[in-house]
């Protein structure tokens, strides 16, 4: 075990040593797992004969071979098909800076806002927000306000340090407002580790209840980079919003250091022309690359795909303008979309369909000449950007440079993961975690702390492929939080955007260090970055404790689409009882008026057992309402019993955790034993061990309080009251509500029945005129249509026994004719009952079904209402402990 941590010690120590001394990171991070494998694989071969002796687990080979298949896994599983966004956001944060519109677009907001006192600072903070959602390229956004921006701000006598800061801390928005490339590493980091964290809960649940199968709704679910991008739009705001306020409340105190520039010119139509040309075209392009994404029409990859597109054509008139012709290629993809959006909403346009199907080829030659169109503006654009100082060539070689910068990393990473846990370093980091005092949240303290410290000196791509495959499993896989990972994948985005900010290797200092005046100190611009800094860890804790900043808009936009999973999904139950015993309060006179009217309704013309189940459904209204009332004093009772149960159940559960890896430690000294033997020194030195381990085993097992069997009957004993409460309110819920519904097809079936009447009819004429042959046909008809009907099952199953007697050869005519007329009789029956109730009656049975079908009727109905979507979706969004139930 010394051996594994001294060869753990010397990886880190390498990579440190690696990186200090300025290799590149993309050598460092393979090399230094390469060289420490290697190290431990030859002092094992040279010291015990094998290669595998001080590896925590597993061998040299089995590590490497986990680490190539890591690799691969980067490129061919079909899953992790998020990184083939990144190129193509890098594409369209590039060719947008290098076409200069991240200029207009700062020389526009600073004469809009200039004059408003810290209006510079202002407009450079809101050009920041606007170039992240457009570019997302650090460098270029930083490089790009620092030579338009900062001589300005100097120039009107701005305080360097109040400069420097909201240049610097503006640049690094795209580190988090979407789409960030940050986002998609941590979006592929995150899905991996909700696997892990996924399979490590439902051990934990299968040690802790004795079950195999882990309820769903205690499941951790995993994220994507399209629900990391809604996650990150309103904590992204936030930040821009405290860095607005930060400047109005600094230039309110200190208007000297921020003074208001007027705008020399007049704000006319040519002024507000030139607005509308600079903040239009980014806008569309940010609606048409997030608004995709948020809608569901586009994935990640595809939004990347609209926005490079994008990002082109407004490059092909940027840098063409002053012409005659500088908008036609605008101009004809602007109609191509129209023309393409016209033949989707009116034709389908489905080739194959249609071929196969002999329809109309109008809308598919309307979407190929559209298609046509565009593809020829974005060549024409594309050949102007190449022509004019080859700008196109000079982004497709950034693109190139930093897209494999990118990749190498995450490939290098890949095998300095694999080393670590070769060497045991994931279980010591965990048990370390477990360990600190404060639960979850003081392990999720500890591992923000890390990575803020972290950022002092490593970019943010090492750190997300590195550190969170680490501690991303171990948070998430506790239930005591039970947090998101779209959560957990943002509030690392947020810690990591510090790493932009903070000496000494913040890399936004360096791009402004590079593009500054020489009259800019570079202990100015370290101390105005520090208020930013501030202000960026006050914005992580505001998402910290109110996660529904972050989980709202990805559950809004899950539950409002067409993929939502159904009210009946067990992981919806608990905020469905929510919404319907919500609704239940504060509609509690209305569904009373509604129950109370149902019940005086003429229903003597009803069959006895229908009236019967009418009555038991009102009764089961009844019944749900009261349970509503046992629910909350069985809740209640959980949460009163919780605080003093916790600790005991966190004492057990460690204990028990620490039983098991011992019991695992015993199992392989027992195997050892059994394959040393004739070496009786070793054997005897294995035995010691295994005596030593037994008795810690059994002072473990003594630290267990005596009364622990009885204390967690005693609360399971609470937990199942409150869950068999939950079950009879939603049962008696639903029953009542499909009892009603079932009665009210009936009858509103009437000319369902009527038609079936004449065709059971028909089948007598075919008795009388047919052979057995037409009768069965006609008897299995007649049957299926009788099914469809509501109740309609007595008699489907009538025409049923008609129909297979028909097909025996030793049926004779005149029992054939007993069963029709069987069947005849039956309809004729459901018919005069059905026809004998009045309308008042059928339209009463409606009125009380509306009124009750979001309530009672949630479960039964195929689709979540929006009101209850929107429910849902905030209720979703908060964090909710569920470690009682472990």
């Amino acid at each position: 075990e010394n051996m594994e941590l001294l060869f753990l010690a010397l990886l880190l120590v390498t990579m440190a040593v690696a990186l200090a001394s300025g290799f590149p990171v993309a050598f460092a991070l393979p090399g230094s797992a390469i060289l420490t494998i290697g190290a431990a694989a030859l002092t094992g071969y040279v010291f015990t004969g094998d290669t595998d002796a001080f590896f925590y687990t597993g061998g040299p080979q089995s590590w490497l071979s986990a680490a190539v298949t890591n690799q691969r896994g980067v490129y061919w599983e079909i899953e992790r098909d998020t990184l083939i966004a990144i190129p193509l956001f890098i594409f369209m944060g590039i060719m947008l800076q290098k076409s200069k519109i991240a200029e207009d677009l700062l020389l526009t907001m600073a004469q809009l806002f200039g004059r408003l006192p810290g209006g510079l600072g202002v407009s450079v903070v809101i050009v920041g927000a606007l170039l992240a959602a457009t570019t997302g390229i650090l460098g270029a956004t930083v490089i790009a306000m620092g030579m338009i921006s900062l001589p300005a701000m100097l120039r009107n006598r701005y305080s360097p340090e109040l400069a420097t800061g909201v240049i610097s801390a503006s640049g690094t928005l795209g580190q988090i407002i979407p789409p960030s490339i940050v986002l998609i590493i941590l979006a592929d980091q995150l899905a991996s580790a909700s696997d892990q964290a996924s399979s490590e809960r439902r051990a934990l649940y299968q040690d802790a209840t004795g079950e195999f199968s882990m309820p769903s709704f205690f499941d951790v679910s995993s994220t994507s980079a399209g629900e990391l991008f809604l996650g990150a739009m309103l904590p992204g705001l936030v930040l821009v919003g405290l860095y607005i306020l930060y400047l109005l409340i600094y230039t309110f105190f200190r208007p000297e250091a921020a003074p208001a520039v007027p705008f020399e010119g007049d704000y006319d139509t040519k002024f507000w022309l030139r607005v509308g040309l600079a903040l239009v075209p980014p806008l569309t392009l940010i609606l048409l690359v997030l608004g995709s994404i948020i809608t569901g029409v586009a994935t990640v990859n595809q939004a990347g795909a609209i926005g490079s597109a994008g990002a082109l054509i407004m490059a092909g008139y940027r840098l063409y303008e002053g012409r005659k012709t500088t908008y036609i290629p605008l101009l004809l993809s602007l109609v191509s979309l129209a023309i393409i959006a016209v033949a989707l909403n009116l034709y389908d346009l489905n080739f194959k369909s249609v071929l196969a199907t002999g329809g109309d080829m109008t809308g598919v030659w309307i979407g190929l000449v559209g298609t046509i169109g565009l593809i020829v503006a974005l060549i024409w654009s594309a050949l102007r950007v190449f022509a004019i100082d080859d700008t196109l060539g000079e982004v497709m070689i950034d693109t190139a440079k930093t897209t494999s910068l990118v990749f190498v990393i995450i490939l290098g990473a890949a095998l300095l993961t694999a080393a670590f846990k070769a060497f045991g370093g994931a279980d010591l980091v965990r048990d370390f975690l477990d360990s600190l005092p404060g639960g979850f949240w003081g392990k999720f303290f500890f591992v923000m702390l890390v990575i803020f410290i972290l950022g002092f000196f490593l970019d943010f791509i090492e750190i997300a492929v590195v550190v969170v495959p680490i501690v991303a499993p171990i948070l998430l896989a506790d239930p005591s939080a039970n947090i998101t990972a779209v959560w957990l994948g943002v509030m690392i985005g947020l810690n990591i955007q510090t790493s932009f900010l903070t000496p000494p290797f913040g890399f936004a200092l360096f791009f402004l260090r590079g593009v500054a005046p020489a009259v800019v100190k570079t202990v100015q611009m370290y101390r105005g970055v520090i208020p930013f800094i501030i202000l960026q860890l006050i914005g992580l804790g505001i998402v910290a404790a109110a996660p529904q900043i972050v989980n709202y808009l990805p559950n809004r936009s899950s539950m409002l689409s067409e993929t939502a999973p159904p009210p009946r999904n067990p992981g919806l139950q608990y905020c469905l009882d929510t919404y319907t015993i919500a609704r239940i309060e504060d509609e509690r006179q209305s569904i009373d008026a509604a129950l109370a009217s149902a019940r005086g309704l003429d229903v003597s013309a009803l069959p006895t057992e229908l009236r019967d189940g009418l009555s038991a459904a009102y009764g089961d209204v009844d019944l749900a309402i009261a349970k509503i009332d046992e629910i909350a004093a069985r809740s209640a009772a959980v949460q009163e019993a919780a605080p003093a149960y916790r600790p005991v159940l966190r004492l057990v559960r460690g204990i028990e955790e620490d039983i098991r890896e011992l019991e695992d430690e015993l199992g392989d000294l027992r195997i050892g034993i059994r394959r040393e033997r004739g070496n009786e020194a070793e054997v005897a030195r294995l035995a010691g061990i295994v005596a030593e381990r037994e008795a810690e085993v059994a002072a473990l097992q003594a630290a267990i309080p005596a009364d622990w069997e009885d204390v967690y009957a005693r609360f399971q004993g609470l937990l199942d009251a409150e869950e068999t409460a939950r079950r009879d309110y939603r049962l008696a819920g639903s029953r009542s509500f499909e009892a009603v519904a079932g009665i009210r097809d009936m009858i509103a079936a009437a000319r369902g029945y009527a038609a079936l009447d004449d065709t059971i009819s028909g089948i007598g004429e075919i008795l009388r005129s047919g052979g057995a042959e037409a009768v069965a046909t006609a008897a299995g008809a007649a049957s299926t249509e009788a099914a469809a009907l509501p109740g309609g099952g007595t008699i489907a199953a009538l025409l049923t026994d008609l129909r297979r007697a028909a097909e025996r050869a030793e049926t004779t005519p005149r029992e054939l004719a007993e069963l029709a007329a069987q069947a005849s009789e039956l309809v004729t029956a459901e018919r005069d009952w059905i026809e004998r109730v009045p309308d008042q009656t059928l339209s009463g049975l409606e009125d009380y079904l509306a009124m009750n079908a979001p309530i009672f009727g949630a479960r039964v109905q195929p689709d979540l209402t929006r009101d209850q979507a929107l429910w849902i979706a905030r209720c979703r969004s908060v964090h909710r402990d569920v470690s009682i139930y472990f």
